[in-house]
C-alpha cells in the first residue's frame, strides 16, 4: 500500500496482544511512542481534544531542537499520564489510523505504556483505590456508613485530610452515595408479552453499572420506567461486577480480566437467550461493545455480549424504527443543551439521545461536543 496523506476509510482496530511478553518490552514501546509522537507533532490536528496533545506539543516546542529528538524520553510519561483513553482522537480526528499504513493508535499505545507502568509497580495506592469502584461503593453504601461518607465528602476539614493523604483535591465536588442501591430499589418487571422487532429484542437485561448502583439510582429507575411504559419486560442482572473500564484506564489488565470473568458468563447467558443488554453509563457500554472484544478476541462469551449490548437511547431509536415504541409525549423541554459524552461519540451510533429529545414537542437541542475533562476519577486527583 502506498503512503498517502490522510485516510478516507473507516477506522479499524487490531486486537490488543496484552498477554504477549513483547507487550511489556520497554525499549520497543519507547520507540513506538517516539514514532507516533513524531507523526502527531507533524499534524497537530488533535490539539483541542484533551491535555495529552498540548502536553506533547509543549514538550517539543520548548525542547532544544523543536523536534521530538529534543524531548527527554523520561518526559514521555507526562503525555501518557494525561491520556484517559476517551478514543476521540482515534475515532473522529486522526487521519493516520489503520488501515492507513502509518498505523497510529494513540489511545491503545497509551494503554500499553500505562500497562507497563502498572506492571513495574509504579501505580499509586490512591489510583488503585479510586478505580476499585465496586469495593468502595459496597463499603460506602452500608447503612450508617453512607451518612458518614457523604458528610466527610462535604466537610472542608475532611477534604483537606483527603487531599493530603490520598491526593484527592479538596475543591473537587464528589458525587454523594445513595442510601439504597439501585439493585435494592428496582421494582420487578411486569410480564407483558415479548415483542421482538426486526432490529431489537423485545426483552431487556439491565447492567446497573457502579455509578447508578451506588451513586445515582434514579437514572436506573427512570430507565425502568420507560421500559414499563413501553411494555418491554426487563430483568436486572444480579451479582454484577464493575465493567472494568476504571482498571483499563489504569493499565491494570489482569484486574480487567478478573472482572470480565465475573460478568461474562452471566451476561452471555442473557445474550444467548435473546435479551438486549442495556447499560445507562456510556463508558460501560463502550467497554462491553469495543474494549473487551479487543482484549479477548477469542472469548465467545465476550463476543456474544458485544452483539447484544445497546446504549439505551440507541435501543429506543431502533425500537421506534421497528414501530414498537410509544411516543405519546405531551410536555415540552424548551431549549436543551446536551453534552454528548466522549464514550457515546466513539460508539459510532450517532447522537441517539439528541434524536429522542427532539421527538418532544416544542423542544430544540444544541449539542456540545467538548470533553468535560473529568473521566470518572481522573479529575478528582490533585495532579489533574
Amino acid at each position: 500500500m502506498s503512503v498517502r496523506e490522510g485516510n478516507l476509510q473507516a477506522p479499524t482496530r487490531h486486537p490488543i496482544e496484552w498477554k504477549e511478553p513483547s507487550y511489556y518490552d520497554e525499549a520497543s514501546v519507547e520507540k513506538e511512542l517516539e514514532r507516533v509522537f513524531e507523526i502527531c507533532h507533524g499534524c497537530r490536528r488533535c490539539v483541542s481534544l484533551c491535555n495529552a496533545f498540548p502536553t506533547l506539543f509543549d514538550l517539543i516546542d520548548e525542547g532544544k531542537t523543536g523536534e521530538i529528538d529534543g524531548v527527554a524520553k523520561a518526559d514521555f510519561a507526562r503525555v501518557v499520564d494525561q491520556c484517559y483513553l476517551c478514543d476521540i482522537c482515534y475515532m473522529t480526528k486522526c487521519p493516520y489510523v489503520p488501515p492507513h499504513p502509518w498505523n497510529v493508535d494513540f489511545p491503545h499505545l497509551m494503554l500499553q505504556a500505562k500497562a507497563q507502568k502498572f506492571k513495574r509497580g509504579q501505580t499509586s495506592f490512591r489510583d488503585r483505590l479510586l478505580t476499585s469502584t465496586d469495593r468502595v461503593g459496597k463499603l460506602a453504601t452500608i447503612p450508617v456508613i453512607v451518612q458518614m461518607v457523604n458528610k466527610a465528602n462535604t466537610s472542608p476539614v475532611a477534604r483537606r485530610v483527603m487531599q493530603k493523604t490520598l491526593g484527592v483535591h479538596a475543591e473537587r465536588r464528589l458525587p454523594p452515595y445513595a442510601r439504597k442501591r439501585f439493585t435494592k430499589l428496582a421494582p420487578e418487571s411486569p410480564s407483558p408479552p415479548v415483542k421482538d422487532g426486526q432490529r431489537t429484542p423485545g426483552k431487556v437485561a439491565i447492567f446497573s453499572t457502579c455509578y447508578i448502583n451506588y451513586n445515582e439510582p434514579g437514572i436506573g429507575l427512570d430507565l425502568l420506567g420507560i421500559l414499563r411504559h413501553n411494555e418491554i419486560p426487563y430483568t436486572v442482572v444480579e451479582r454484577e461486577a464493575c465493567c472494568g473500564m476504571p482498571k483499563l484506564e489504569l493499565g491494570d489488565l489482569e484486574s480487567v480480566e478478573k472482572l470480565k470473568n465475573e460478568n461474562a458468563p452471566r451476561l452471555a447467558r442473557y445474550a444467548r437467550e435473546g435479551y438486549a443488554i442495556l447499560t445507562a453509563v456510556p463508558s460501560c457500554t463502550l467497554m462491553f461493545k469495543s474494549e473487551l472484544p479487543l482484549l479477548f478476541p477469542d472469548d465467545a462469551d465476550v463476543m456474544a455480549i458485544a452483539e447484544a449490548m445497546f446504549d439505551p437511547f440507541e435501543y429506543f431509536v431502533l425500537r421506534d424504527k421497528d414501530g414498537l415504541l410509544k411516543k405519546d409525549f405531551t410536555n415540552s423541554l424548551g431549549k436543551v443543551s446536551y453534552h454528548i459524552p466522549c464514550h457515546s461519540r466513539v460508539q459510532n451510533v450517532g447522537q441517539k439521545t439528541r434524536e429522542v429529545l427532539e421527538w418532544l414537542p416544542g423542544t430544540s437541542v444544541t449539542t456540545v461536543e467538548r470533553c468535560t475533562g473529568h473521566d470518572g476519577t481522573w479529575a478528582v486527583k490533585t495532579d489533574h
